[in-house]
This record gives C-alpha cells, structure tokens and sequence, in this order.
C-alpha cells in the first residue's frame, strides 16, 4: 500500500477537491442541497442496506444511498444518480491520483496517467459491480440490461485484470459505483474516509508492472518499429459487422463485433498481434 498521507497533507487534498468541485472551503454545502431530502421517496427496492454492508459505511443520508442506485429510467420524475455519478468520477481519479502517485514515486507522468486510466475506466468500475453484485440493487427500467450484465460477467472469465478494451461493457455498471462514491463524500464530506472506503472496493488495482498498450497502440507501434505498412479495413463493417487488419497488404487479422465497430477493430488488433510472429517469422 502507498504512503500514508500526514495530515495536513490529507487537508491540502481535500482543498483540492473542493475546488475541482467548485465548492467553498470556508462554507462547505452538500452538493445536493438543491435536492428536498425526502424528494427519492421511501420505496428502497429489497436489500439495499446491504450495500452499506458491502461498503462497510452506514450513511447518515439514506436518501444519497438510494439516489446513487436510481437510474433515470426508474420514473419520468425520480431523482436518479447522474449527479452523484459526476462527483464520483472526480473524487474517483483523485483517489487513484493519490495512491499511485505515492505508491509509484519514480515512475513518469506519463506512465502513470496511463495507469491511472486504466484503473478508473468503464470496464474496470463494471468488473467492482460485477464482484459486489452492486447491479442487484439498481432500480431501473431497461429491459436489455440483465442480459448485457450477465453477459459481461461471463466474458471477464477470460481476462483476469482487463481485457484492453476488447469487450463491450455496460456503461451503467461503472455509473453506479461512480455515483456510489458520490454518494459517499456527500454524506461524510471527507475525502480520506471516502478513500478508506473505495479503496480496497477498487481491488486488484492493475499495477505498474501489468500495464499494457491498447492493442491498436500496440500493433501501430510495432509496425512503425519495423517500417511495415497497417491498415484496418472497415469497408464492409455494414455487412458483415467485422474488422480486417493489412500489414503489407498482407490479411493478418480480423475482429467482429454485432453492435461497435471499436471493439470489433479493438478485437481486429489483438486477433493480428496474435498472428504477427507466424506471418512475419523472419521479422
């Protein structure tokens, strides 16, 4: 684990935090105070004090805790979690800021923003969801979203840490853990307990030494090194929903995706690092 911050060092960040945030430290106010506290209403779907279980956290709010798991399908009038979400993504990069920062002191800025990416992006929060059942408290109203989540679980099987991006992943599984944390520093109002809490959710964090290229970067990188010509073909993605890889005009790998083309190019990349060592041997 990293360093543990003194005091006034802890203080320091929460000014910053604060002023990212556009709020006042001498008259600090709850993000939300726009917001009646009995505006959600009372009807808390089953089990949703376990989340303050999993969290380890009991909120003196209750309200913040069942806004944070309300998505705005739920009703046309309910108060759902896109606030909290946007702070939950500040106090979330500053929380990953702060433990790599100190837990990595000689690598680059560079590296570690990097790093830092690849711990606070979609398919990262959605495998904390995933791994806390967070899901299972969500209100909502979108018919497609059981099957995509269960589906997602599945296919993080394959990848222990990431999958670099070659698989599609529910946006509003990494919303709820974003405004979860939202809700966190709302209630508490204290960055190091928010920390104290998130943090061991965030757990594997990917370390320095497991960070990978995207496969695009890392096909473009390679192909630069040694002077070959890429290429990724597009053209028929209309058709036949897939994505072809030409190095020396030579067909060296393909990705097929229903529904994004990213992916299905993501997919087309690592498909033709696999591949690169047995079409080009001599290289």
């Amino acid at each position: 684990m990293g360093t543990q911050l003194p005091n006034a060092d802890t203080e320091s960040l929460q000014r910053l935090l604060n002023l990212s945030l556009g709020v006042n430290d001498n008259n600090t106010e709850n993000v939300n105070s726009s917001q009646p506290a009995n505006s959600i209403g009372t009807d808390q779907p089953l089990g949703i004090e376990f989340v303050e279980k999993i969290l380890n956290y009991e909120f003196k709010d209750k309200n913040l805790l069942l806004q944070a798991f309300t998505d705005a399908s739920f009703d046309e009038n309910c108060v759902s979690y896109e606030r909290l979400e946007f702070l939950g993504d500040t106090v979330l990069n500053m929380i990953v800021t702060k433990y790599l920062y100190f837990r990595y002191e000689d690598a680059t800025p560079g590296s570690l923003t990097r790093l830092r990416a690849f711990n606070v992006d979609r398919e990262k929060l959605a495998r904390v969801a995933v791994k806390y059942n967070l899901h299972r408290y969500l209100r909502h109203k979108k018919p497609l979203l059981e099957d995509q989540i269960l589906k997602f679980a599945k296919d993080i099987e394959k990848y222990p840490l990431h999958s670099r991006h070659l698989l599609e992943t529910p946006k509003t599984l990494a919303d709820i853990v974003e405004s979860t944390i939202g809700a966190l520093y709302t209630d508490c109002d204290c960055f190091e307990t928010v920390c104290k809490v998130v943090k061991p959710l965030l757990e594997p964090i990917i370390p320095l030494d497991k960070l990978e290229n995207h496969p695009v970067t890392e096909l473009n990188e390679i192909c630069q090194k040694k002077n070959l010509k890429l290429k990724f073909d597009d053209n028929t993605w209309e058709v036949d929903k897939t994505v072809r890889v030409f190095i020396e005009d030579h067909l060296v790998g393909h990705g097929h995706h229903l529904v994004k083309k990213d992916i299905a190019k993501n997919c087309a990349a690592q498909n033709a690092l696999d591949e690169f060592s047995h079409t080009f041997p001599q290289i």
